[in-house]
């Protein structure tokens, strides 16, 4: 008989956690465990998970990791515990219940391997029986000092001293016990207050951490954007910061399982100890649990930021089809200079020196001139650099009598990494590496997709604080990011990079650059089947890649579409039943195919040919829509034709512009002046949501110029 994996444990955690069913739960870990891509049990398997989307799946994959990793430091506990001979079934329940990482330290830390601490000498020198007595408060009216003389050796000397030993193992008691810790902690995550203040003599010129040299705010207030700041600031040596837990928390806690008796003559014994653990050993480490605590949910809000503001990027439409010069500003050094065809092959490139200090202004505009008219140009990409905007009034100049030539600013982030990267010498051999940024700056313009995942997604400037978050959690959210875009959209096997390529779900960096090498010998591939003639591309890759590659204008029509390969006998069979040829125009597909649904309907349809209904919706809508791009349905980008000033700004005026970034207090939007303004969240009507690359339409509040300060407010309708 077939033998079955037993469910996942926590598919119905997760289920909860994430507004699923436990089902859909168990059927995507269950396929995510096989090895299956998410991209491709996002797409593919529909019928398996009850449509679960990419963000739900990811979501679905994040929980299940923590949760197993917090089964794998389960079973460390309960190893050490058990091999020092402490663990009780009382204590394994306890710990197979802790729901989280923080209660199941609490319940370890008793047992946890320490240094030896005053604590440990204490129990060498056999006080462990004193300390029992003073948590014991026993009623009796026996002097301490009485009580403490049967602990006393060559290594207690007085009574006092046995006496602050036995003190010692309590604190440290206390301090450890999970209760006490897991109430404190619970109280100061809410209650304590968080204090930064400069430290003195600490130099900050540019006082960028003026708001947090005299900042209070209770524990829960703190925003996710303070908390990194003070990090920094922190790290700096420009603050020093500290967090204060209200007395009342941390004494209720400890009084709930250790509480002086005025009936013992120990009650004063136990109250030292109390105020020694909470002092020395308790509120230092609910401190430290207080900032961790909100250091990784601000964390985890900046990663979540950034990812959306890369997203965005990814997904602003390509200007295909168009000759672009590409512009890459500078003052010293001059502007580097590249033509772009339709494809992105560079057609021609150099240097202009517009600006200071060589201020050639006229032999620039006269080269920009010559180019444009040499080579076709229909669009102008500037870098959105240093010289940005001086750049930005040179192109608005030259084209200024020219109504079919526009300009466009684009996110230069990471062109420099671009240009001294082994891919952009393989692509761009015997070219400048000065040069290559330009190259990679109009390829933006053409395709932002393709261009941006050659480099690093760190390295694009789309958020704040990314290079103070934990570096690998930012890299698996960036890589999620990537990889759902790019899958989203599909990828030409023919054309891609090999960092394209290396993105899609099942081929990976390896793998790519054998496609590549494999298209240079042997030619472009004419069908998706080819891909198998691949050295190391296996069944397994071949399964979870093929419906993301793209073959135009090969063997197989169908290879031109996001259907799977293992779906092509259901497509197929749609379009005989709608007495459509294979190899007819998609465009004239829609009437015959809405006839046949209307007629038979989308269940029963789907039913006749073996195929899941989610399934038979996707393949109708790529025999009318083959390989649909989704940036496609978005708005293009603001190609501009002129450009503006600060002094041109006016009160009340109304404008179009790109959002460039967003962060927790709102947007900043490049209104073609030097400046970003910033469209402030308390200005943005309710429910509204922005993304990196949207055009909008706002009006400018305020301006202060000598700061570059610009207010923006939503259109006209704003006060």
């Amino acid at each position: 008989m077939p033998t079955h994996a037993a469910p996942d444990p926590h598919a119905a955690a997760i289920a909860a956690a994430i507004g699923i069913r436990p089902a859909q739960a168990r059927a995507a870990i269950d396929l995510l465990d096989a090895g299956n891509t998410l991209p491709f049990v996002a797409r593919y398997r529909k019928e398996a998970t009850g449509g679960l989307d990419d963000d739900q799946l990811r979501r679905l994959a994040d929980q299940l990791a923590h949760l197993r990793g917090l089964d794998e430091r389960r079973a460390t506990v309960l190893a050490s515990i058990d091999a020092q001979g402490l663990l009780t079934d009382a204590l394994r329940a306890e710990i197979a219940a802790a729901a989280s990482r923080a209660a199941l330290e609490d319940l370890y830390q008793p047992f946890k391997p320490k240094r030896r601490t005053r604590a440990t000498i204490a129990r060498e020198h056999g006080l462990q029986g004193l300390a029992d007595l003073i948590l014991r408060q026993p009623a009796t009216g026996t002097p301490p000092a009485d009580l403490a003389r049967p602990y006393l050796s060559d290594a207690v000397a007085t009574p006092d001293d046995a006496l602050a030993g036995a003190r010692d193992i309590v604190a440290e008691a206390i301090s450890d016990h999970p209760g006490i810790r897991g109430a404190t902690r619970e109280k100061a995550l809410r209650w304590a207050t968080v204090r930064a203040a400069r430290v003195d003599g600490a130099e900050d010129p540019k006082t960028v951490y003026a708001l947090y040299y005299d900042f209070r705010q209770r524990a829960d207030r703190v925003q996710p954007y303070q908390v990194l700041a003070i990090n920094r600031g922190e790290a700096e040596k420009v603050l020093r910061v500290a967090v204060d837990v209200p007395e009342r928390d941390w004494r209720a806690a400890v009084a709930a399982h250790a509480r002086p008796d005025p009936r013992s003559s120990l009650s004063g014994e136990l109250a030292a100890a109390i105020d020694d653990a909470a002092d020395r050993l308790l509120l230092p480490a609910i401190a430290r649990d207080v900032r961790r605590a909100l250091t990784e949910a601000a964390e985890a809000h900046a990663i979540a930021v950034f990812g959306r503001n890369l997203r965005g990027l990814l997904t602003q439409p390509p200007l295909a089809g168009r000759t672009v010069l590409g512009l890459d500003p500078g003052f010293r050094t001059g502007c580097k200079a590249a033509v772009v065809d339709p494809t992105g092959k560079a057609l021609a490139t150099g240097t202009i020196h517009p600006h200071a200090p060589q201020r050639q202004w006229a032999a620039a505009r006269a080269a920009l001139e010559r180019w444009i008219d040499a080579h076709g140009v229909t669009l102008i990409a500037i870098g959105n650099g240093t010289a940005s905007r001086e750049t930005e009034a040179l192109a608005a100049e030259v084209i200024a009598d020219r109504t079919d030539l526009h300009y466009l600013i684009v996110n230069e982030a990471g062109a420099s990494v671009y240009s001294a990267s082994a891919l952009a010498a393989a692509e761009l051999p015997g070219m400048d590496v000065s040069l290559r940024g330009a190259v990679s700056i109009a390829r933006r313009a053409q395709d932002p997709l393709a261009e941006l995942v050659k480099i690093d997604p760190k390295a694009i400037g789309v958020g704040l604080y990314q290079h103070d978050v934990d570096q690998a959690a930012l890299a698996r959210a960036v890589d999620g990011v990537v990889e759902s875009v790019v899958n989203a959209v599909g990828v030409d096997v023919n054309t891609a990079s090999p960092a394209l390529l290396a993105r899609v779900a099942g081929i990976g960096p390896k793998l790519a650059e054998r496609i590549v090498a494999h298209r240079d010998a042997e030619g472009a591939f004419r069908s998706r089947a080819g891909l198998r003639r691949v050295a190391g591309l296996g069944p397994k890759a071949f399964e979870q890649a093929a419906g993301f590659l793209r073959v135009g204008g090969g063997d197989e029509p169908l290879d031109a579409s996001a259907i799977h390969p293992e779906s092509y006998p259901i497509a197929r069979g749609l379009l005989a039943a709608a007495r459509l040829a294979p190899d007819g125009p998609p465009a004239d597909r829609q009437a015959a195919l809405d006839d046949l649904v209307a007629g038979r309907g989308i269940a029963a349809l789907a039913a006749e040919l073996g195929a899941g209904v989610p399934t038979t919706i996707d393949i109708l809508e790529q025999l009318v829509r083959p390989g649909r791009d989704p940036r496609a349905d978005l708005p293009p980008p603001l190609l501009r034709g002129d450009v503006l000033s600060v002094d041109d700004l006016r009160i009340g005026m109304v404008l179009k512009g790109t959002v460039r970034n967003l962060v927790d207090f709102g947007a900043f939007v490049d209104i073609g002046v030097k400046h970003d303004g910033l469209l402030h969240r308390s200005r943005l009507p309710r429910g509204t949501v922005l993304g990196v690359g949207d055009v909008v339409d706002v009006s400018v509040v305020s301006i202060e110029a000598e700061r570059g300060r610009i207010g923006l407010g939503w259109n006209l309708s704003d006060p």
